[in-house]
């Protein structure tokens, strides 16, 4: 399941592919955004389903992994 979005007429899906790779890279792990960051259970969920996240959420995500918004999300154009 991909969060679809309208952006400029194009419907765009939302993906956090980049993310899962950033967090590889930086050996982090999912339980220590929850236990160590204090990411809720329930955005990770979110996250591992590419359901849309706030602002706030993704400003978090890139203040604990030291990475820009790009390290975290993209856009699919949908070819539907």
């Amino acid at each position: 399941y991909r969060q679809k979005l309208v952006m400029k007429g194009a419907l765009c899906m939302i993906s956090y592919r980049p993310l899962w790779e950033t967090m590889q890279k930086k050996n982090i792990t999912t339980y220590a955004l929850i236990y160590k960051h204090n990411f809720s259970p329930y955005t990770i969920t979110n996250l591992k389903r590419n359901k849309s996240i706030t602002m706030h959420t993704l400003e978090k995500l890139c203040k604990v992994l030291s990475c820009k918004p790009n390290d975290i999300i993209e856009f699919l154009e949908d070819t539907e």
